[in-house]
């Protein structure tokens, strides 16, 4: 699966823009602020339904106008298939399959698997918990439908519970009955989704630790501690239990939303105590992971976006990476990168097809 064609209006920078991609290695060359990461921005909203970068829809609409376009043309091995995604200011965002829209965006996230190796990625290590599970749930995501609909779920279950805390703090009343309306849903879906995330990582940390090794050269022992309090027995009681804190705070204290993923190197926290060198290599490890398992599971190779990765890596972890580039196995590859006769000389030697494009 491949983007063949893309076709932008009004997205960021671009008045308009049209593009035909090759099935292997393309690289957007062009001065800082050209619109590069734009462009691979508009293949990550095309396939994930958002914007890797922006929070708000809005902010990705050229400045002064009042919508974008995004329409791509996907080709698979049995046929061509329309996506195209628009937005207007004060309006409900709409993707569309084939000129047919979704009933809901969430259908969408998985049918094209998409990676995403960008300059911020060490933010996984240094940020909190919450960027963590926000990488974790979005592999989950891609990967599982089922997980996406009950995380979904959650949520706003979560929203409302907390809502009714705040309700009874503002009123200084309370009511059992209604509060366990929403206790034992949130309760049920955060022990589904506790074992959907301990299953993954059972999944994911072979591939994890295979490819630390590939692109570090190194003996040190990697490992990511998935940490929940939804894993002790006794977790729904608890939850309970926290009632008083939960009305002083009012929210939700206990729950899957405080879960985090501790990373760690021969034993040591990275955040901590890694080299530079070590977390680069832990954080394209963990995308890498997240790429393999998204193609054994949907049984399709995942597009890769490789955003500025010259300048961050050092020759030794470009090799590794071009490496996988030239065995064919990464499929679709986007690369960007501000000086072309560097770009020109690492692909070189690249056997797959390499097409160039200068923007702006």
């Amino acid at each position: 699966m491949w983007l063949e064609k893309l076709h932008l209006t009004y997205f960021k920078n671009y008045e308009e823009g049209a593009f035909v991609f090759g099935a292997h290695v393309n690289c957007l060359v062009g001065e800082n602020g050209s619109g590069k990461t734009n462009l691979l921005d508009a293949i990550y909203f095309l396939t994930l339904t958002k914007s890797a970068f922006q929070t708000q829809d809005a902010l990705s609409i050229r400045h002064e106008d009042d919508f974008f376009v995004l329409d791509g043309i996907f080709k698979d091995s049995e046929r061509n298939i329309q996506i195209t995604c628009s937005f207007q200011r004060g309006q409900r965002k709409v993707f569309m399959a084939d000129k047919k829209s979704y009933e809901r965006l969430s259908d969408h996230i998985g049918l094209f698997p998409l990676v995403l190796i960008a300059p911020n990625d060490t933010d996984l290590i240094r940020d909190g918990s919450e960027e963590r599970r926000r990488f974790f749930d979005g592999v989950l995501a891609q990967a599982t439908p089922d997980y996406l609909q009950d995380f979904l779920q959650y949520n706003k279950t979560l929203t409302q519970r907390n809502g009714l805390l705040k309700l009874f703090a503002e009123r200084n009343y309370m009511d059992d009955d209604l509060l366990e309306t929403y206790n034992e849903p949130l309760i049920n879906l955060a022990l589904k989704i506790y074992s959907y995330r301990r299953s993954f990582m059972d999944r994911f940390l072979p591939l994890f630790r295979k490819y630390y090794a590939f692109i570090s050269n190194e003996k040190e022992n990697v490992e990511v501690i998935y940490e929940s309090e939804v894993a002790a027995h006794d977790f729904a009681i608890e939850f309970r239990k926290n009632l008083t804190r939960d009305l002083h705070a009012q929210r939700t204290g206990k729950g899957i939303h405080k879960d985090d993923y501790i990373f760690e190197i021969d034993g040591i926290t990275l955040k901590k105590f890694g080299s530079q060198g070590q977390q680069k290599s832990f954080v394209i490890a963990l995308k890498l992971a997240q790429f393999e398992l998204l193609k054994i599971e949907k049984e399709k190779t995942p597009i890769l976006l490789l955003d500025d990765i010259f300048d961050k890596l050092d020759d030794r972890r470009i090799n590794k990476l071009i490496e996988l580039v030239d065995t064919g196995f990464l499929g679709q590859v986007f690369i960007t990168d501000a000086r072309p006769e560097r770009s020109a000389k690492i692909l070189e030697k690249v056997k797959a097809d390499v097409r160039f494009f200068e923007i702006g």
